[in-house]
């Protein structure tokens, strides 16, 4: 067997597609390790997102390069790819900056992969692929070999909202979505091989419409294979969250009560340049509404700070949002600049320690709301789905309807089961309780 070294950033969607890369290499002999210098392939599955993650990539490279020429002195050929969203953005400079990769290959084009190494070896040069062939990607990739307790599964690609501060239009392509039949199927594969829960995932995830289905119809189709006991999906645009899904929340009892929503800012000024295309009160109705149909919801977001031109008033506006709101966890993150956005051009750029206050007063305030999220739950008995061994022995973790991981002292035998936890502490990063 060769063996095959993936290194994943990002998002949930490029682990997804690493799982799916392994898949696709297995039936060429390719079996996973965890240490590049025992693999005969390394891929670099890469993230375009935050600040500087061209570079980190291209230093990860100068270390790989090392370790080829090192293999290659003792008679060892080492495979090199790239890739993921770095690779759809910055294909040709990357063949030109590392001679050392092989392969640079977009996510809409992995499925590839076999053929590309195929003529690499054949024409003893490089492979490039940067297309958008979202159908033809979707139709070739094989079927999952394996699965864990809570499993991804990719129902939706691409964005056509071009927010001014995101890459993910130009990486990822135009929206489009996968057939409720394909979709289907690939989710009773994974419960076939021990999934309970199921996350669906997408870049604008709710936007789902494929073959006329929408996501409420999904879900409910979802809710009926056997052995299926939790879904969940990310990542949410407010815009695409609609009435049926709302009520499906309220209805589905498979559906967990956790809603990613991301919001960006509560400044409206703010949400018009990044072209989010609603308002903080827009955004305050839609909430109340999603907790009117299920008050217990647990509600998170995202949230730039230091966008360009955000004044003091802007950011005290993102301040009063999260009180108003109220959430359960939150992501936020100081605005860098991606080249080829919009946002990227703008004047008034913020300094990076007004954007570094900023960041730290929002933080502080999001993590009081997520201490008090959890300390609510002490005393309570909860469902808990328990995904895996814990570090500190005799001890499993699981999670909560609302995603809180749970460590219980019990036996390895809950793995993949659901059972009732009663909650006793909470620690800094998880909840602590005992069987029920």
């Amino acid at each position: 067997m060769k063996k095959l070294h993936i290194k994943t950033y990002g998002c949930q969607m490029n682990a997804y597609d690493s799982a799916k890369m392994a898949d696709l290499l297995a039936p060429l002999g390719y079996a996973a390790t965890d240490a590049a210098e025992d693999a005969d392939m390394v891929i670099l599955n890469t993230c375009h997102i935050r600040e500087k993650a061209a570079e980190k990539v291209y230093s990860e490279l100068g270390k790989l390069r090392t370790l080829k020429n090192r293999k290659a002195q003792d008679g060892n050929r080492m495979w090199l790819a790239v890739a993921g969203c770095v690779a759809q953005a910055e294909g040709e400079e990357i063949v030109r900056r590392q001679p050392a990769v092989d392969l640079v290959v977009g996510p809409q084009s992995y499925h590839r992969l076999p053929e590309m190494i195929a003529r690499a070896e054949r024409e003893q040069g490089r492979a490039l692929e940067t297309d958008f062939p979202a159908l033809e990607k979707f139709d070739s990739i094989p079927a999952p070999r394996g699965s864990g307790v809570s499993a991804f599964l990719t129902v939706q690609e691409g964005c056509d909202k071009f927010c001014t501060f995101c890459v993910v239009p130009y990486t990822r392509g135009a929206e489009h979505s996968r057939a409720p039949d394909a979709v289907l199927a690939e989710a009773r594969t994974l419960v076939a091989k021990g999934a309970r829960e199921i996350v669906l995932l997408g870049q604008n995830v709710n936007a789902y419409e494929g073959g006329g289905w929408n996501m409420a119809k999904l879900c409910a189709a979802l809710a009926g294979i056997e052995g299926l006991a939790r879904i969940r999906y990310t990542t949410s645009h407010p815009r695409d969250m609609d009435d049926d899904l709302i009520a499906a929340h309220r209805d589905n009892p498979k559906l967990m009560p956790y809603l990613h929503l991301p919001v960006q800012s509560g400044s409206d000024a703010m949400l018009e340049a990044m072209n989010r295309q609603h308002k903080a009160d827009d955004y305050r109705r839609l909430v109340e509404r999603i907790r009117a149909a299920r008050p217990d919801i647990a509600m998170t977001s995202d949230f730039i700070v230091g966008f360009p031109g955000e004044s003091d008033a802007d950011f005290e506006a993102t301040l009063q949002l999260v009180r108003d709101v109220g959430y359960a966890t939150a992501f936020s993150f100081k605005y860098s600049r991606r080249p080829g956005t919009p946002a990227s051009t703008l004047r008034k750029q913020i300094p990076e320690d007004v954007k570094a206050a900023r960041l730290d007063a929002l933080q502080k305030l999001l993590l009081s709301q997520q201490y008090d999220f959890d300390d609510s739950r002490i005393g309570q008995v909860l469902p808990v789905l328990f995904e895996r061994a814990a570090r500190q022995d005799g001890q499993v973790m699981g999670r909560t309807p609302y995603l809180q991981p749970v460590h219980v002292t019990a036996q390895g035998a809950l793995l993949g089961t659901v059972a009732d936890v009663r909650i006793e502490r909470r620690t800094a990063n998880s909840l602590h309780g005992v069987l029920a």
